[in-house]
């Protein structure tokens, strides 16, 4: 059955949810869109931080409505987890005592307003390279969850543009905190898509759950961003960084993948007090799960 099942993989058909699947398929996916589902719930918090703290109603009411999205995407692809085997509770607890992952970019704090800029401008575009080599996902419900989040995403990046070309247009104070975030959040940036890996040899690709390695993305993410980066007459702390002309591709600082590697194991530097954040707010709405759980079925 494995070896069939992967063979039509591989010749471009599709899995429904309640299709049959090997263990070692919907292991992979399971995890894969556990540590997405987590990452937008945890990617909530350092923005979530500051919208008491957002400038004007415009900016709160924007910033609201962006974290409110990213919780949602959160509830949309746990509930895909709980479709492959593993209970919510399971999930949240699991999260909650530093057992599973989330992204890098969220072990980290922020210091200014300006940090949510560059997070709605560039994290969030970083993110949606990701995700949009996920529309072809092999796993249907994954891929119709996709279309979604992808649509709402780039709301997300035109907030955090607008944003920062307020930040970048504005009195000196303002674009010194804007150059300060960015120096700050480059090397998790560059870290985001993951060490370099060969697309022949990573599975995940093979089995149609991403479609793209790791570098091709770093690379469009590069080609895209820094000439927008240097538009605004903003620096980009890397004297490595320079686009190779014989192969159009972008030259740069290699990161510390070993500090990445420690970082999504739960060694970040904002780690601690965001699971704290979620640990919290699990205790304080334990009362409303009971309430549910006593409740008669409708």
């Amino acid at each position: 059955m494995e070896a069939g099942f992967f063979d039509r993989l591989a010749a471009g058909e599709d899995v429904e949810a309640g299709d049959a699947m090997p263990d070692a398929y919907r292991e992979a996916l399971r995890r894969f869109i556990e540590m997405h589902g987590n990452s937008e719930l945890m990617g909530a918090l350092p923005e979530r931080d500051w919208i008491v703290r957002a400038p004007n109603l415009q900016r709160k009411l924007a910033l609201t409505a962006k974290v409110q999205d990213e919780v949602g995407h959160a509830q949309l692809l746990l509930r895909l987890v709980e479709d492959l085997g593993k209970p919510r509770e399971r999930i949240l607890d699991d999260l909650l005592a530093g057992r599973s992952k989330f992204h890098n970019v969220f072990h980290y704090p922020t210091h200014s307003w300006a940090d949510v800029a560059v997070i709605a401008w560039l994290v969030d575009a970083a993110a949606i390279l990701s995700q949009k080599a996920l529309l072809g996902c092999s796993y249907l419900p994954y891929r119709r969850v996709m279309k979604r989040i992808c649509w709402e995403e780039s709301f997300h990046v035109l907030h955090g543009r607008d944003t920062v070309l307020a930040l970048a247009t504005g009195n000196d104070a303002q674009r010194e905190m804007l150059q300060e975030a960015l120096e700050r959040w480059w090397a998790p940036l560059m870290m985001f898509h993951g060490p370099p890996n060969d697309p022949a040899r990573d599975q995940l690709i093979a089995w149609r759950i991403k479609s793209r390695g790791n570098e091709e993305l770093r690379q469009e993410f590069l080609d895209v961003y820094v000439p927008r980066i240097w538009e605004l007459g903003l620096r980009i702390d890397d004297p490595a960084l320079r686009r190779d002309p014989s192969t159009g591709s972008w030259e740069y600082t290699e990161p510390d993948w070993d500090d990445l590697r420690r970082i999504v194991r739960g060694d970040g530097p904002a780690t601690a007090a965001r699971l704290g954040q979620r640990r919290d707010a699990a205790r304080d709405g334990e009362w409303v799960r009971r309430c549910f759980a006593l409740a008669p079925a409708a």
